[in-house]
């Protein structure tokens, strides 16, 4: 599966909001937005101008984008099912976003970040009601039971991430054992419920993808 393998921060800087794609370093003062540091490429201030409607709109996709951590063409194929889908398109999206088994390990706190949870989840470690699942996108339903294998449960990686489930609470549409590494989905969260994209307009993606 492809995937983005250029530095993480270069995103951030881009789009000049935490991502939060690097776990406890986006978080302590060795973040680049912290440092208030420009956008990368030659003379940022020279590209700082008033932004068309088409600029505002392709920034809030590739901010929604990037925090999940995708590439354009899978992230285009989510749309697609989110469009065929009752309901509002955009509320849709980021319903079916969250469903991402490597999503859910993160909320999970199994792992630092999303790029983790994919290697985590791409590597077997971890099961959905019982059977090994290692694709990332994989779509989680409402009553799925997700855990981490037996013989994974002791990884230092899975225990490191677990230490910060204390300083984040669990999300609310998810109830986590962290004894037994084993969580349910609940339900599918309303776009109200997802607070670390609260400054996310994803209309503006919508409206972007229908011209």
């Amino acid at each position: 599966m492809a995937r983005y393998t250029g530095p993480l921060c270069r995103l951030c800087r881009t789009e000049q909001k935490k991502l939060f794609l690097k776990g406890d370093r986006c978080k302590s003062d060795k973040c680049p937005i912290n440092k208030k540091r420009a956008s990368p490429g030659k003379d940022p201030k020279a590209r700082a101008g008033k932004r068309s409607d088409y600029g505002v709109q392709l920034r809030e996709k590739q901010k929604l984008k990037r925090s999940y951590g995708m590439l354009e063409k899978q992230f285009r194929i989510f749309f697609d099912r989110a469009l065929h889908m009752p309901g509002i398109t955009g509320e849709n999206l980021i319903g079916l976003l969250e469903r991402r088994l490597d999503n859910v390990v993160f909320r999970m706190h199994l792992a630092v970040n999303r790029n983790q949870a994919r290697q985590i989840v791409q590597h077997g470690h971890i099961l959905v009601n019982g059977s090994s699942v290692n694709i990332p996108s994989y779509l989680v339903k409402p009553g799925d039971v997700i855990e981490v294998k037996e013989s994974s449960k002791k990884l230092n990686v899975i225990k490191d991430a677990l230490k910060e489930d204390s300083k984040s609470g669990t999300a609310s549409w998810m109830t986590v054992d962290v004894d037994a590494l084993k969580g349910t989905f609940v339900s599918v969260p309303h776009r109200a419920d997802i607070t670390d994209l609260a400054d996310i307009k994803e209309q503006l993606v919508v409206e972007l993808y229908s011209k």
